[in-house]
């Protein structure tokens, strides 16, 4: 398994979900820098909470992810790794974009041995929280692409009704209860002071394997 692909609109905490997986032994955090990340204090308290490559349109990977399927595999592969170029440490690499949730087909028939992580919330807490975590201020990833509030609303009604209709296609449920029990579905080593509840953020996490 080469790479963990995982995909969630704007607010679904999809970032949270990453973050406490991130630091399994079993992941690549080459991706990793300080130009990569984003603090902010939408939960009571400042944290770190964006780290690693994102990868979407206006962003400096990705920027042509939403025709992904209109490439090559190397073409992809080539995109997904570059934010390792010269830095990369071993290990699956976790690829993330929020325009991965109109390619999960495309990506579970072009790499059938890598996992698609779908994450889920309802349209309008993803909108409420994407605001309160600092809307077109967040300065990584860049959401300039959405141009305006309402075209953002928009983007996250679609992506989620692309994520919803995935895990119907494919008859699976968003079941998936903390990290450690995501990290052994996708079969590495749970991360060692890491743990979050879904249920207890809000989320819905499903895997498609």
């Amino acid at each position: 398994m080469k790479y963990i692909f995982v995909t969630g609109a704007p607010g679904s905490k999809w970032s949270s979900v990453v973050k406490n997986i991130y630091y399994s032994d079993d992941i690549d955090r080459g991706d990793y820098s300080d130009s990569r990340t984003y603090y902010h204090d939408a939960s009571g308290t400042q944290d770190l909470m964006h780290l690693g490559a994102y990868f979407d349109p206006g962003m400096e990977f990705g920027s042509w992810f939403e025709e992904l399927d209109q490439n090559s595999k190397g073409m992809c592969e080539a995109e997904f790794d570059r934010p390792w170029a010269g830095h990369a440490l071993g290990g699956i690499k976790i690829i993330k974009s929020h325009v991965f949730a109109a390619q999960i087909d495309f990506l579970r028939e072009t790499w059938p041995e890598c996992p698609v992580v779908l994450i889920h919330r309802p349209n309008d807490a993803c909108l409420g929280w994407w605001v309160r975590c600092g809307h077109f201020d967040i300065t990584y990833p860049k959401y300039n692409y959405y141009s305006d509030l309402k075209q953002m609303a928009w983007h996250i009604d679609y992506q989620n009704n692309q994520i919803l209709n995935a895990a119907a296609n494919a008859d699976t449920d968003f079941d998936i209860v903390d990290n450690w029990h995501l990290c052994q579905r996708l079969g590495i080593a749970p991360p060692v002071n890491h743990w979050q509840n879904y249920p207890r953020s809000d989320i819905k996490v499903a895997i498609l394997k």
